[in-house]
C-alpha cells in the first residue's frame, strides 16, 4: 500500500516534541512492572496547510523492548524529523523512504510518520479510515486486564465489572507464580463463554521444566491464545512449545516486520499475531503483515499500548480493516484515563466507533497541554 503518495504533500513550517503524563485509571502490572501514568511522547507537524499528530508508543523505561520515551525523543529530534524534512514539502511516503537507511526506533519513526499523513489527510478532508480502505463503522473492544495487586479475587472483580461495561474479550496478564490458578478461577466463575486469553510478555523460561508444565495446564483451560510466553528472540522454542498445546501460540514482542511474521508462521512457532503499529514503525508494515498473515491462513487482531486517544485513533482504524478479525486492544478512553488526552472514545455494546473525520480523528485538547513539555525541533 501507499501510505500517503495519493493525497496532497504538505508544506512543513515547524516540528514539535510535546510529552505530557496523564495518571492511569488505575495502576497496570505486567510481569515486567507496574505503570501508574502515561507518559506520553507526541509529534505535532505543523504546515502551511494544516498541522497533524502522531504518539510514540514507546513506555518511559526500556522495558517492553528496547525502546522508551528519552531515547525515542533524541533520536526524532536529532535523526529522524531532520533527515525526513530536509524537502519541507512532504508526503509520508516520502519521509518513510528518507528515513530508511536508518535503524531500529520503530516506535519514534511510527509517531513522525502518524503525524505527517494526519496533516495530510487533515489538508485533504478525508479520514484515515477511508484512506486505508476500512470497511467497518465500529470495531469489537476486548480489554487488557493487568496482575491486581489483590490478587486473584480482585482480578474477579476487575473481569466482572469490564464484561458489565460490555467488553467482550478478555486479555488477562501473567507471569510465573501468578497463572494456572487466577486463570482458572476466571474460567471457574465466568464459564466457558468467556472470551479469555493470556499475555506473558515473555515473562516464562523456554529451559526451566516447570514453566513447560504450567504453560500446559493454561492450555486446559479453553483459551483463545497464549501471547508471547518466552522472549523475542525465542521462534524455535515458541515452535517447538506451539506443537504440543491444542490453544494457539500468539506472538507479539516477536513480530516486528513482514520477514519475521513470514519465518515465525513457516516456523509453526505461532498461529496467531499481534499486529501492533508502534511496534512495527508504522501503518505500512501493519497492513502488509496483516497480508502475509492472510496468505499463510494466520489471524491477526491489533495490540496497544496504553496509547493516549491520538495513538487510540490509529490503532481503531486498523482494526477497521478486512483481515483484523479478532477483537483488539482497543479499549475504551475511561479503562485507562479517568480525562483522555483528545475527545474519548466510548464503549457502546462492547464496539467502538471508528473515527471519519479528517485525518487520524482525535487531536490533543487544548486544556490537556497546557502543562506539556514542548521542544521545537530545528530543521535543516
Amino acid at each position: 500500500m501507499t501510505l500517503s503518495d495519493d493525497l496532497s504533500p504538505v508544506t512543513v513550517e515547524h516540528v514539535e516534541l510535546v510529552r505530557v503524563r496523564l495518571p492511569l485509571a488505575r495502576p497496570f502490572r505486567t510481569s515486567f512492572g507496574t505503570q501508574t501514568e502515561r507518559d506520553a511522547l507526541l509529534v505535532h507537524v505543523v504546515s502551511t496547510e494544516s498541522d497533524g499528530w502522531g504518539e510514540c508508543a514507546a513506555p518511559t523505561a526500556p522495558v517492553y523492548s528496547d525502546e522508551f520515551v528519552e531515547g525515542a525523543a533524541l533520536v526524532l529530534r536529532d535523526h529522524l524529523i531532520p533527515a525526513s524534512l530536509v524537502d519541507r514539502r512532504v508526503t509520508a511516503d516520502r519521509a518513510e523512504r528518507a528515513i530508511a537507511h536508518l535503524h531500529g526506533h520503530r516506535m519514534a519513526r511510527t509517531a513522525l510518520l502518524a503525524a505527517v499523513v494526519d496533516a495530510q489527510l487533515v489538508a485533504s478532508e478525508t479520514s484515515l479510515a477511508a484512506h486505508l480502505g476500512a470497511t467497518r463503522d465500529r470495531v469489537p473492544a476486548g480489554v487488557s486486564v493487568g496482575i491486581p495487586e489483590g490478587g486473584t479475587l480482585q482480578l474477579v472483580e476487575h473481569v466482572a465489572g469490564y464484561l458489565a461495561d460490555g467488553y467482550v474479550r478478555i486479555k488477562a496478564k501473567i507471569e510465573p507464580g501468578v497463572d494456572v490458578e487466577p486463570m482458572r478461577a476466571l474460567r471457574d466463575t465466568f464459564g466457558p463463554g468467556l472470551s479469555l486469553q493470556v499475555d506473558a510478555n515473555g515473562a516464562y523460561d523456554a529451559d526451566e521444566p516447570d514453566h513447560l508444565a504450567v504453560l500446559q495446564q493454561l492450555d486446559q483451560l479453553g483459551l483463545m491464545m497464549i501471547e508471547q510466553p518466552y522472549g523475542p528472540d525465542r521462534i524455535r522454542d515458541h515452535a517447538r512449545l506451539a506443537a504440543t498445546l491444542d490453544t494457539p501460540v500468539c506472538l507479539d514482542e516477536s513480530i516486528v516486520d513482514t520477514v519475521g511474521a513470514r519465518d515465525a508462521i513457516e516456523a509453526g512457532a505461532c498461529g496467531i499475531v499481534n499486529v501492533k503499529v508502534g511496534r512495527v514503525g508504522g501503518l505500512r508494515e501493519a497492513v502488509a503483515i496483516r497480508d502475509v498473515c492472510a496468505s499463510l491462513g494466520v489471524p491477526v487482531w491489533c495490540g496497544g499500548m496504553l496509547e493516549t486517544g491520538v495513538g487510540r485513533a490509529v490503532n481503531v482504524a486498523l482494526a477497521a480493516l478486512d483481515g483484523f478479525d479478532l477483537p483488539g486492544d482497543v479499549s475504551a478512553s475511561d479503562r485507562y484515563f479517568a480525562r483522555d488526552l483528545t475527545e474519548p472514545f466510548e464503549l457502546v455494546d462492547g464496539y467502538v466507533t471508528v473515527p471519519r473525520v479528517p485525518g487520524i480523528g482525535r487531536r490533543p485538547l487544548d486544556d490537556m497541554l497546557a502543562g506539556a513539555d514542548r521542544q521545537t525541533v530545528v530543521l535543516p
